[in-house]
């Protein structure tokens, strides 16, 4: 007899607790294999492949494109050592395709577990078999009936016994702390699933003075209703645009960040003909080209090694101050679906070209959505070119849990006093903003003088080098 294996969504890595289905890359009934991609996902961090840990035939899926399912959510079923009568109806051919260990009784229908993935996903062990299982039902193609859990979201439309479906365990406890009966919602999402937004609406209703609390009871999601309230013989137009995924990580951070982080932020402006002219300089020497943020990222390096109480984060649960040897150094880089923030390894290690090269690949890679994880957490100092923008100054937010960030504007011809005359030269405004627990206005100060020091005389790294 063979098994049903359920695929929960495994914990990715860097604590993320949720992922948006992008793309499904099987349907039910296909045959798949042992680490086979079986679904792309995106996540705070990145777009990721989502390999099954299980051979077999694919027998529901959980979740449509779009959706976006918590950690430890059922992905998908497979059912291991199928025979063809057991397999969904008008896919019947290739049984043999569908066994994974030509399991020929129900003790040996552990062996494909046993065999395990090659990958390693949390909660999914490479040789320990899953902890449930079920059977599948000849007579029902897609595994619809689940009897202990509820589908998030099926393929059919049948209504599920059990507890009510509720897109994630926080909308649950929303509901719960504010004594709201998720049974008398009637959900938005697909198959009437209940999402965060359904509860908010029903919560508005209920707190509305003028509003019949029955409305509550249908779960009523009319645009008009959930719209601000407009002057008569006004149409309210508007559009709501979820914060998920990446959008979604980065108002998290820069919330926590504002809320948790007293910050400051100074800013001075500097001649840069001299740091161009050497570039050019550099450039003409032959070799890989040199870029701007390569020259700027190791005056960085350079100014923490002077000012090490810039690269450090505050513990507050120990309350203490976190002091970091290497600096990892993060950078913002703008990408078709949001901000986001690359991490150099060992930055204080690296020379011009060296960093360069790194800033292009991981460039490279934040455009196409394939950083991972950890090349997108564990900086320790930030730089930010907000001046690719055409702006000449910011007081950016510190990127949470860090210190201190270096803000960089536009090089800008601008009439500068040269040697006691006036000239026209390359000014560049720099900013830094710092957490204000780690250290006192004079080593901010100071840190930012040297940088603008380096900047107007790259002469001065000659000491570091």
């Amino acid at each position: 007899m063979a098994q049903v294996l359920e695929f929960k969504l495994p914990d990715l890595g860097e604590g993320l607790t949720e992922a948006e289905i992008v793309r499904w890359l099987v349907e039910v009934g296909d045959v798949v294999a042992v680490d086979q991609p079986v679904v792309e996902v995106e996540t705070a961090k990145a777009m990721v492949e989502v390999p099954c840990p299980y051979g077999g035939v694919v027998t529901a899926r959980f979740g449509a494109e779009g959706t976006e399912l918590p950690v430890g959510a059922p992905l998908l079923t497979v059912a291991v050592g199928e025979t063809a009568d057991a397999r969904p109806s008008g896919d019947a051919g290739g049984a043999d395709t569908a066994r994974t260990g030509g399991a020929g009784d129900g003790a040996s229908g552990r062996e494909p577990a046993a065999e395990g993935s090659g990958n390693v996903l949390v909660g999914y062990g490479t040789s320990q078999a899953p902890a449930r299982r079920r059977r599948v039902r000849p007579a029902a193609p897609a595994v619809n009936g689940r009897s202990r859990t509820p589908e998030p979201v099926r393929d059919t439309t049948g209504p599920a016994d059990g507890p009510v479906p509720v897109i994630s365990p926080l909308v649950r406890r929303l509901a719960r702390q504010n004594g709201l009966d998720l049974r008398e919602l009637t959900g938005s999402g697909p198959d009437g699933l209940i999402l965060r937004a359904d509860v908010e609406h029903a919560l508005a209703l209920r707190s509305t003075p003028d509003r019949d609390r029955a409305d509550t009871a249908t779960g009523t999601t009319a645009p008009a209703a959930a719209a601000p309230a407009v002057s008569p013989g006004r149409a309210a137009s508007v559009t709501r645009v979820p914060l998920k995924g990446i959008r979604g990580a980065v108002a998290d951070k820069l919330s926590r960040s504002r809320t948790e982080i007293p910050d400051a932020t100074c800013w001075v402006d500097a001649d840069a003909t001299e740091l161009m002219r050497t570039r050019a300089a550099m450039n003409a020497a032959g070799g890989p080209k040199i870029s701007v943020l390569a020259l700027l990222a190791r005056i960085c390096t350079a100014a923490l090694a002077r000012f090490p109480e810039l690269n450090a984060s505050v513990d507050t649960g120990a309350r203490e101050i976190v002091r970091y040897t290497d600096v990892h150094l993060g950078f913002a880089a703008q990408t078709e679906r949001g901000l986001v923030v690359p991490v150099v390894r060992d930055a204080h290690t690296r020379d011009a070209e060296s960093l360069t090269a790194e800033f292009a690949r991981l460039t490279e890679a934040a455009r196409a959505g394939t950083l991972t994880p950890a090349e997108l957490t564990g900086g320790t100092f930030t730089l930010n070119n907000y001046g690719v923008f055409g702006v000449d100054g910011s007081t950016p937010i510190i990127n949470h849990p860090e210190a201190a960030m270096l803000g960089v504007g536009r090089i800008v011809p601008k009439p500068w006093v040269h040697e006691g005359e006036l000239a026209v030269r390359q000014v560049v405004q720099l900013s830094l903003t710092f957490d204000h627990r780690v250290c006192d206005g004079g080593t901010a100060g100071g840190f930012l003088r040297y940088v603008a020091d380096c900047v107007e005389q790259p002469a001065v790294l000659l000491r570091t080098l």
